[in-house]
């Protein structure tokens, strides 16, 4: 604590004992049968409610009760303690009278613990109860990050019993947002469905508002002849009817090779939530700077380079705290030891420390915070050595090495089924369907995904994925260019993720897109 600050603190204390003693107070507030002797200065120090309450232009200067209505004489002596202390316990049993209180008396501080309190506790069974009950009072923030929350959790909170007491204008609201993540869109039909079904009455009537906010052109056409068209709800509502010819000429359309109609609200893709960029690498003959964004729900490439970013092949990627790392590689002369991370928010490259070793081919992973870099090439040999970064500190520190030296190896992290930390012992997996050195590998969805690569013959832009589950691999949809020493990382729930989606993705009227192959 710097000294003004331990000084004021100091001095509240010194009130607050005298508050305590009845000394030296100058005005009495009282509340139902209860009174509470307190220091004007203080209480005005926390709120603008109390310097308008004893302002002189506004109340007689001589007057030294003041009656408090709308509060309970507990939330009155958490507010006045808070004026003196700078703390107050908030729990689940006095949230709302205490928020209320605190957003009656504008007290910044106590709002702030509220929602710092309201914010822990989010989950999907509670957060549309959150949303509405801070809609109440003045926190931008917190019902930001509640409305997100409903958004990002959209399969979860559906299930949920407050998703069944939200309006039909809400809800029409959550359903139609290019930000509502689900990984199929029947998921948002059965939602609305289900939304319906709990008061059939008096919702049924909203069956044609909910059903056009339903990309219904997203789901396969099985699905949408079976449990959509032929559902009573549909059916029974005549309204319906040019809601399901259109969706059913957008499906045939797509059925026949069209391309997606970026602008229908039909077939409209929804933003990623977790996209997979391809950094770096070797392309026609040398090094690149070159990065491609992929959605795997649109399964499209796009790309998003960024010219300030120095040609590296052969490096490691990690995504951690909402950075890119790039580390280690070469630019086709030296190896290095250097590493850069990119900033997504402001689109801006930055140094970070040096390892201990040069590391071209390096395996790079992202573990408890940790970013691991195991193996390479130095220039002059294999190694085994391994070290790890924090970005706390901007330090790398060595760790045991390996049992074998490697090169030319990709690493990731998938539920501790090929590597063990915890015991330190490796396990085979299926073989890849393409033979490929120096490629790309990342998780999205609980798939593994292994990209480009050179496979013993030429450098290649074939894309496979892993099901561990299944434990079997397929092929997607293969990359515009082929290249290999590529790397990849995932990005999740970034604000500005429609930068980096393959499609436009806000309103028409929301302003002109830019177009991202062009950034």
């Amino acid at each position: 604590m710097d000294q003004p600050h331990e000084a004021v603190y100091s001095s509240f204390a010194v009130l607050n004992e005298l508050r305590l003693q009845g000394k030296l107070c100058d005005v009495v507030i009282k509340v139902d049968e209860a009174e509470f002797k307190v220091h004007k200065l203080v209480l005005c120090s926390c709120s603008p409610y109390f310097l308008t309450l004893f302002d002189s232009r506004w109340s007689n200067p001589e007057r030294k009760v003041y009656n408090i209505p709308g509060l309970s004489s507990d939330m009155m002596r958490l507010i006045i303690e808070y004026t003196y202390t700078d703390s107050v316990p908030v729990t689940e049993e006095n949230i709302e009278e205490l928020l209320a209180a605190a957003d009656q008396f504008d007290i910044k501080g106590i709002v702030d613990a509220c929602c710092e309190f309201l914010e822990k506790q989010l989950c999907s069974d509670n957060c549309i109860g959150i949303w509405r009950f801070v809609n109440l009072y003045y926190c931008p923030e917190l019902k930001h990050k509640a409305h997100l929350f409903i958004l990002h959790h959209f399969e979860e909170v559906a299930t949920s019993e407050e998703f069944l007491q939200l309006s039909v204008e809400q809800l029409a609201d959550f359903i139609q947002k290019d930000d509502l993540n689900v990984k199929q869109e029947k998921t948002v039909f059965e939602a609305i469905v289900r939304w319906i079904s709990h008061l059939p009455k008096d919702r049924k009537r909203h069956t044609t508002t909910l059903l056009s906010k339903v990309r219904l052109a997203l789901m396969s056409t099985e699905y949408f002849i079976k449990n959509v068209k032929n559902h009573a709800l549909v059916k029974a509502n005549s309204e319906c009817r040019p809601i399901i010819s259109n969706a059913l000429k957008a499906l045939t359309r797509l059925n026949t090779g069209s391309i997606l109609d970026y602008k229908s609200p039909l077939s409209r893709p929804r933003l990623p939530h977790a996209v997979m960029l391809a950094i770096g690498g070797w392309s026609g003959g040398g090094t690149t700077n070159g990065i491609e964004a992929y959605d795997p729900r649109t399964d499209h490439w796009v790309s998003v380079t960024y010219n300030d970013q120095r040609p590296r092949a052969y490096h490691g990627v990690a995504f951690l705290n909402g950075i890119i790392y790039c580390i280690g590689g070469t630019d086709g002369f030296e190896k290095f030891n250097s590493g850069r991370k990119f900033d997504l928010g402001t689109r801006t490259w930055h140094e970070v420390a040096p390892m201990h070793s040069r590391r071209c081919y390096v395996s790079v992973a992202v573990l408890n915070g940790y970013i691991y870099a195991m193996g390479g090439h130095d220039g002059h040999r294999r190694i085994n050595t391994v070290e790890r970064y924090k970005p706390s500190t901007n330090q790398w520190t060595l760790m045991a090495p390996m049992h074998e030296q490697r090169s030319d190896a990709s690493a990731t992290t998938l539920h501790g089924k090929a590597y063990n930390p915890a015991n330190n012992v490796w396990h085979t997996v299926p073989s890849m369907l393409t033979p490929r050195s120096n490629f790309g590998i990342e998780v999205v969805d609980d798939l593994l995904f292994v990209v480009g690569g050179f496979n013993s013959i030429m450098t290649t832009f074939h894309v496979e994925r892993y099901d561990d589950t299944a434990g079997e691999w397929s092929e997607v949809h293969e990359m515009e260019i082929p290249r290999s020493a590529v790397s990849c990382c995932v990005l999740h729930g970034l604000p500005n993720m429609a930068e980096y989606a393959p499609h436009p993705a806000v309103e028409d009227d929301a302003g002109d897109q830019e177009n991202l192959s062009n950034a």
